[in-house]
């Protein structure tokens, strides 16, 4: 709400509901045409990526001749934090320890009820359900993290290519076609697997259109700001997409081509450590994770140990021969020693 203060819209902004410890849940409504999309961010409290792409969406419209255009071919009802608990504690999970991307069916959550009596009276074309992914995933078998992804959510166990479908998929590949990826980031086609209890199978299985977007790692970009500009790039394509019907022509074939989200990235891959595992010693290649934890108001990112899988792929490489490892680490020590231990000859 601070971030909206500073762009002077305290009068448009609404309360849609309150969450489990009785925060607001802010909406905002743009725009006066007859195609209406409705997007929510944070229900996982930890993903906040898309929600700055948001905001970055809002000035745009506001402020531009191309926005103030747009919002004359179209209505846009904008929900910034669906699960404000968990935007406070930086957790994926709301107050219950409920996943809210699964409770579209049962609708056990009060931040589920207010998103989906939204979805009701607004009556939206297109719902666009905006989350973030860790650095894991890359785009297909490739070193490329996979810093968008989408996904046009299955409508039924069968995943046929439903009418509603149809056009989340074209809008998808609208928006990849769009966006000029370089050898150092790609796109992923994130997993459609059914399960109506995620608000895009629901939404898509009451025959709206819906499109997952995923926020990924941009190369040593742990702040984001990169995938920010990608996320808002793809917001602003996929609004002029449906204000002006210039989407039509792309197929679900077009859809399917966009390589497989993979998530075989980890963060460090350390080359030639010595390690020892239950008192055989040997040469090893080891990886390491960081897990984003907020301290004192900030985040952190705090390194693990991810195991030596030699399937896996690191976003930065280190040579450990050169950095004067004076004993073997033993992996089958805890995470916590493993990582002291390669921090005393390797600075990461």
């Amino acid at each position: 709400m601070e971030q909206l203060n500073k762009m002077k819209l305290e009068k448009s902004i609404e309360i849609l509901g309150y969450s489990v410890k009785q925060r607001p849940i802010y909406g905002l409504k743009l725009g006066e045409g007859n195609y209406k999309v409705l997007a929510w961010s944070q229900m996982h409290g930890n993903e906040t990526t898309t929600t700055k792409a948001c905001l970055d969406l809002v000035d745009y419209l506001q402020q531009t001749d191309q926005g103030r255009a747009m919002l004359k071919r179209l209505q846009l009802q904008l929900i910034f934090q669906l699960n404000p608990d968990g935007a406070v504690r930086y957790t994926r999970l709301n107050a219950n320890k409920i996943d809210l991307n699964r409770d579209a069916v049962q609708e056990t959550q009060p931040e589920m009820t207010t998103l989906k009596t939204v979805y009701s009276a607004f009556k939206p074309d297109l719902c666009l359900n905006l989350h973030g992914q860790r650095t894991i995933f890359s785009s297909g078998n490739s070193n490329k993290p996979a810093t968008l992804s989408f996904l046009a959510p299955a409508a039924n166990e069968a995943r046929e290519v439903t009418p509603a479908r149809l056009i989340a998929m074209q809008l998808i590949a609208k928006m990849v076609n769009e966006q000029a990826v370089s050898n150092q980031w790609g796109i992923g086609r994130y997993d459609d697997t059914f399960n109506l209890n995620c608000t895009g199978d629901f939404f898509t299985a009451q025959g709206t259109p819906t499109i997952l977007f995923e926020a990924g790692h941009f190369p040593n970009d742990y702040k984001r700001l990169k995938t920010r500009e990608f996320v808002f790039n793809a917001l602003l394509s996929c609004l002029n997409s449906v204000s002006s019907n210039q989407y039509q022509h792309f197929t679900a074939e077009d859809y399917l081509a966009i390589p497989a989200n993979d998530n075989h990235l980890r963060d460090i891959e350390i080359r030639n450590v010595t390690i020892v595992n239950k008192g055989k010693i040997t040469i090893s290649t080891i990886f390491v994770q960081f897990k984003e934890v907020l301290q004192q108001g900030d985040i952190h990112f705090i390194p693990e140990y991810a195991g030596n899988d030699p399937q896996l792929k690191g976003l930065k490489v280190i040579y450990a021969l050169s950095k004067n490892q004076t004993k073997p680490i033993d992996v089958v020590e805890s995470s916590t020693k493993i990582i002291k231990h390669l921090q005393s000859f390797i600075d990461f």
